[in-house]
C-alpha cells in the first residue's frame, strides 16, 4: 500500500462524538498491520544495560513503580501543556524530565472502564465493566478472576498499596474492594465524591461548588483496607492524609529493601472540587485551580520522598489521566486545550490525555509521538520486571521501545477506543454524551447531536489537524486508508470477547454503611460518629492496621464502634 502520511489518521465509525480507531504513526501500510513482537525490557543497575536486549535482569534490582493517575484531567490543563493560569511546577519539571506521551489514550471516556483497562491491561468490554460507571449501590464490581498489576508485581515480591480513588465496585459485602486485587494496603474513597452528598469542599465550612451530587445515597466512606474508618469522609483534608500514607508506605518499603507498587490515584481534580486550606481560595483558575494546586504539592510530596529516601533513580514513575476534563461544569471542569470536546465522549478530548513516564537515569528526556495508551501499561511494566503474562489475554502491547528511543516507531499500530455505553452490535464507535451540555461551544460535543452513521467513516489526520476539523473521507487519496482501518475494525470486532455488563444491578442496601445497613433513617444513619476535623491529620493513625474504632483513633469523644470488619 502506498505511503500516505508519516502520521496519524483517525476513523470516527459512526459520528456522534468521538469513538476512535487510530493507524500509528511514521507509516501507513500493510505491514503497519502485522504484528510487532514485544521486546523484552531489562533493567541493570548503573543503566548501560537498561531496555538493552543483550543485558539481563540482575536479582535485587528490580525498580520501584508509582502509578500517578489524575481523575478529569484534560490535555490542556497543566501549564506544561500551555494553560494560561495553571500553576503546576512539580508536575512540569517532572514531564520535562521525562518522556512525554503526545498521543496517549485511555479506553473510554469515563472512570470505571478506564481504570478497569489500565489496571488489566485489557479493554473493559472483556471484563464486564459498561455500561458508564460502577455506582455506590452497584452489586458487582470488576471480575475477581482478573489480573492487575499488583496482582502481577506481588509474584515479584512487591509490596503493594492503592491510595486514593478506587471505582471498580465495591459489593455488598465488600468483595471488591482493591485488596481482592493484589493490593496490601488501600486508603481512599472507593468511587467519585459526587457519588455521595458533598456539602463541604473546603475548610471553615465552605461549601461545594457542585449541585449535582447524589444526595440520596450514603455519605462518601473512607476505606481503610476492607473497613469504613470515616463517613462522611472529610474533604479539606483528604489529600493529606492520602499523602501521608503514601509517603509511610514508601518508608516502610524502603526500610525493608522489597520493591514497591503505589498505586496514587488522586480525586483531583474531579468535581466537586475540594481543598485545604493552603490551597483555598489561591489560584487564578478558582477551585479548579486550587484543586490542582493541591494535586500538583502531592505528587511533589511523593518525589520528594523518593528523593530524600535516596530511591528517585531507582523508581518509574507513569503519569496520565483517566479521562478527559468535564465540560458539563463550563469553567469548573477543566480544559481539553486543542482538542476537541471533553469526557464522555469519543472525540480526542474525552480519550486523549496527559501522559509521561520518569525514570532518571534509564528514560532520557524526550516527547514521542508514537500511539500509546494505558492498556499498554501493564503489558510494559511486566516486560520490565521479567514477568510472564503469555496465560493472559491482554489487549496491550510493550512500550519499550519508546521508552528507550523518542524516535522509534510505536509497537502499537490500531487503537480502539470504546463509547461510555457500548454495544456489542455496534463495537467501538463515535458517540455524543450528555456529559457535555447544550451549552457547548461545539455542536457535536453535547448529546444534543443525534447519533449520526456516516459511510464513508469520517477519517482526520491526528497529527495534522488534532482538533479534528476537516474530513478527509470524501478524498479518493484516502480510500487506501479506509479499507484498510475498516479492515481493521471488522477483524477486532470478530475477536474481542464481551463478558455481560456489571454495572447494572443494583441494590440500595449494598451501599458502604459505617453501621449495619438495615439501620434507620436509611441512609443517613450510616455515618460515622462525628469527629473534630480540624486536628484529626496529627492524631489519624495512617498505619495502623488494627481494627482500632475510628473513635478511638483519633481521640474522638464517643467512642461508639464504627465501621464492619
Amino acid at each position: 500500500m502506498k505511503r500516505l502520511f508519516f502520521l496519524c489518521f483517525l476513523a470516527n465509525l459512526l459520528l456522534g462524538d468521538v469513538g476512535r480507531v487510530g493507524a500509528n504513526e511514521h507509516e501507513l501500510h500493510e505491514e503497519n498491520a502485522k504484528k510487532v513482537p514485544t521486546e523484552q525490557v531489562n533493567f541493570k543497575e548503573g543503566g548501560e544495560c537498561w531496555l538493552d536486549e543483550t543485558c539481563n535482569l540482575i536479582n535485587d534490582t528490580l525498580p520501584n513503580i508509582i502509578i500517578l493517575l489524575a481523575d478529569d484531567l484534560g490535555y490542556g490543563d497543566l501549564s506544561f501543556s500551555g494553560h494560561p493560569t495553571s500553576r503546576t511546577p512539580q508536575l512540569d519539571q517532572l514531564a520535562r524530565e521525562s518522556r512525554f506521551f503526545t498521543h496517549f489514550y485511555v479506553t473510554s471516556p469515563v472512570c470505571s472502564p478506564s481504570r478497569a483497562s489500565l489496571l488489566t491491561g485489557r479493554v473493559q468490554v472483556r471484563s464486564g465493566v459498561y455500561p458508564g460507571v460502577f455506582t455506590a449501590d452497584n452489586t458487582l464490581g470488576l471480575p475477581r478472576n482478573e489480573t492487575t498489576i499488583a496482582t502481577l508485581l506481588k509474584k515479584k515480591g512487591y509490596q503493594t498499596q492503592i491510595v486514593g480513588k478506587w471505582h471498580l465496585g465495591v459489593g455488598a459485602a465488600r468483595e471488591y474492594l482493591p485488596i481482592h486485587f493484589g493490593f496490601d494496603q488501600y486508603l481512599g474513597l472507593p468511587y467519585s465524591q459526587d457519588m455521595c452528598p458533598c456539602d463541604q469542599c473546603f475548610p471553615q465550612g465552605q461549601p461545594c461548588y457542585d449541585h449535582l451530587c447524589s444526595y440520596s445515597k450514603v455519605s462518601c466512606p473512607l476505606f481503610r483496607n476492607s473497613r469504613i474508618i470515616e463517613q462522611p469522609a472529610y474533604l479539606p483534608t483528604l489529600t493529606q492524609r492520602l499523602v501521608a500514607q503514601a509517603k509511610a508506605f514508601i518508608s516502610d518499603a524502603a526500610a525493608s529493601q522489597q520493591p514497591f507498587f503505589l498505586y496514587f490515584s488522586f480525586h483531583h481534580v474531579h468535581h466537586p472540587q475540594f481543598a485545604s486550606e493552603e490551597f483555598y481560595g489561591k489560584s487564578e483558575r478558582g477551585v479548579f485551580g486550587d484543586a490542582l494546586d493541591e494535586l500538583d504539592w502531592a505528587v511533589s510530596e511523593v518525589v520528594d520522598q523518593l528523593t530524600t529516601l535516596g530511591l528517585i533513580n531507582s523508581t518509574l514513575l507513569w503519569f496520565t489521566s483517566d479521562n478527559g476534563p468535564s465540560l458539563r461544569r463550563h469553567e469548573r471542569g477543566g480544559c481539553a486545550g486543542l482538542l476537541r470536546c471533553g469526557k464522555g465522549t469519543t472525540w480526542e478530548g474525552g480519550v486523549r490525555v496527559p501522559a509521561f513516564v520518569h525514570w532518571p537515569p534509564y528514560i532520557t528526556p524526550g516527547k514521542t509521538s508514537g500511539l500509546a495508551s494505558t492498556l499498554d501499561i501493564l503489558p510494559t511494566l511486566a516486560s520490565l520486571v521479567h514477568l510472564d503474562t503469555s496465560n493472559l489475554t491482554l489487549d496491550g502491547v510493550d512500550l519499550s521501545p519508546l521508552l528507550r528511543d523518542p524516535l522509534a516507531k510505536s509497537p502499537r499500530k490500531m487503537y480502539a477506543v470504546y463509547p461510555q455505553s457500548p454495544e456489542q452490535s455496534l463495537g467501538p464507535f463515535s458517540v455524543t454524551n450528555d456529559l457535555s451540555d447544550p451549552d457547548n461551544y461545539d455542536p457535536l460535543c453535547p448529546a444534543s447531536h443525534p447519533l449520526t452513521p456516516h459511510d464513508p467513516p469520517l477519517l482526520y489526520n491526528l497529527y495534522h489537524d488534532p482538533g479534528e476539523r476537516y474530513n478527509l473521507a470524501n478524498d479518493s487519496l484516502y480510500l487506501p486508508v479506509l479499507d484498510m482501518l475498516r479492515e481493521w475494525r471488522e477483524e477486532h470486532m470478530k475477536t474481542m470477547t464481551w463478558m455481560e455488563p456489571r454495572t447494572t444491578t443494583t441494590d440500595p442496601l449494598a451501599q458502604p454503611c459505617c453501621n449495619q445497613p438495615s439501620c434507620q433513617p436509611f441512609p443517613e444513619c450510616c455515618d460515622c460518629p462525628v469527629i473534630t476535623h480540624p486536628n484529626h491529620i496529627n492524631s489519624y493513625h495512617l498505619q495502623d492496621k488494627s481494627t482500632t474504632p475510628l473513635g478511638e483513633a483519633v481521640g474522638s469523644a464517643n467512642q461508639r464502634q464504627v465501621g464492619m470488619n
